[in-house]
């Protein structure tokens, strides 16, 4: 145990808090079982030494589920140690990979209530399926991609404010005018939608798509192994299906074509598109009056982020593609997204929106109530028309 304290201390005194997520001021510390969600690559270890900052470095503790001494030694053995020793938090990083997660967290928070747990894990597990139930017991955050506000404040040292999707639909005119003064969109606009979506952009595009394209293969090759036990052929299938994709994004899926070429019958095929969704790499929207079914195959389907289309698809990527996909990817986090019989899409099931570059017309949505012309190459609006760009100011 004490080499695993040492190595926390280390861990720990050695982040940085220059630049902290928006989730590090979203959670609320006071939960005793506190679980964070995300893809590979958003940051969640950061967040947890960030958060460990915020306790004497003798009362808290961060461990990895990897690390060698798990191999003879069990999670709740550790915190039943800790707890005797003075510990107040520990912050356990990818619990996906200990075999007996859910079990040994349920015992440790009805066992040890002076502990507070906080957890990171592959946003492919379903903390609330777990076999311990955990859902009574666990308040679980999600860690998107970085926001085009996060990637400005990350990359370019300007630090913007956060605004709701109300602000922004009331007073979009108003709050435009006010951050132009403070820096200029189109300036890191396309930059972003090509290398800002995740924290280890080093300067080299090409280098950076290839450290993208490694953390898909390792979603893939590792965190579903884990999760999902699949064999190698089964994550052959689900690389090629990803290819599929993004060479035809958005995609309106055939499942038997989609079948006949991936060689996955239409029951495994859409369990394929849902662990791709699950995994954050493609996101699936279904009609607004669709009742969802784990046998439903999705209405339409988009690559989670941008960046991603630029990684695996190459520069030969739609325009108009790469705009819906910043809206959705934006939108999606903290709203839900559905396709109503006109305009692109459905916001909470209140709010439409029609996308499209500066001369897009609002001729499809001009009699429907709540509709709002999302454009592009626009740094103001002017009544239902909003600048694609200030949607990226959401959190």
């Amino acid at each position: 145990m004490e080499k695993l304290l040492e190595k926390s201390a280390r861990k720990i005194n050695a982040v940085s808090l220059a630049f902290k997520r928006y989730l590090y001021h979203e959670i609320n510390k006071s939960n005793r079982l506190i679980a964070i969600k995300g893809a590979r690559g958003t940051g969640k270890t950061t967040l947890l030494l960030q958060l460990a900052k915020e306790y004497n470095i003798d009362e808290v503790l961060y461990i990895a589920l990897d690390d060698l001494f798990f191999s003879e030694n069990t999670l709740y053995s550790l915190a039943e140690k800790f707890v005797k020793i003075g510990g107040i938090i520990m912050l356990i990083d990818e619990v996906h990979k200990y075999p007996n997660w859910s079990r040994e967290l349920k015992l440790i928070y009805d066992d040890f209530p002076a502990l507070k747990v906080i957890f990171t894990s592959s946003s492919i597990l379903d903390i609330q399926r777990g076999e311990s139930d955990l859902s009574r017991r666990a308040v679980t955050y999600k860690l998107a991609e970085l926001s085009f506000r996060e990637y400005l404040l990350l990359y370019e040292k300007i630090e913007l404010p956060i605004f709701t999707l109300q602000d922004i639909l009331k007073n979009h005119k108003s709050i435009s005018l006010d951050l132009l003064q403070q820096f200029t969109p189109f300036k890191y606009f396309s930059k972003y939608l090509k290398i800002g979506n995740y924290p280890f952009y080093e300067g080299n595009a090409e280098e950076y798509f290839q450290k993208l394209r490694n953390t898909v293969n390792l979603i893939l090759e590792v965190d579903l192994q884990t999760t999902e036990n699949l064999d190698f052929n089964s994550i052959a299938k689900l690389k090629r299906l990803l290819y599929v994709i993004s060479s035809n994004v958005p995609f309106t899926p055939n499942i038997q074509k989609i079948s006949d070429n991936i060689d996955l019958n239409r029951n495994a095929l859409v369990r394929a598109l849902q662990l791709l969704n699950s995994a954050e790499l493609i996101r699936m929207i279904y009609k607004q009056s669709r009742s969802i079914s784990i046998l439903n195959k999705p209405d339409k389907i988009w690559m989670n982020n941008t960046n991603l289309m630029f990684a695996i698809s190459g520069e030969q990527v739609d325009t108009g593609t790469i705009r819906e996909t910043f809206f959705m990817q934006n939108l999606g986090h903290h709203h839900t997204l559905s396709l109503p019989e006109k305009a692109d899409v459905l916001v909470d099931n209140t709010y439409l929106f029609e996308i499209g570059g500066k001369n897009k017309s609002k001729k499809q949505i001009e009699a429907l109530e709540n509709a709002f012309v999302v454009k592009d190459d626009i740094e103001i609006g002017f009544q239902n028309s909003i600048p694609l760009w200030l949607f990226g100011f959401l959190f």
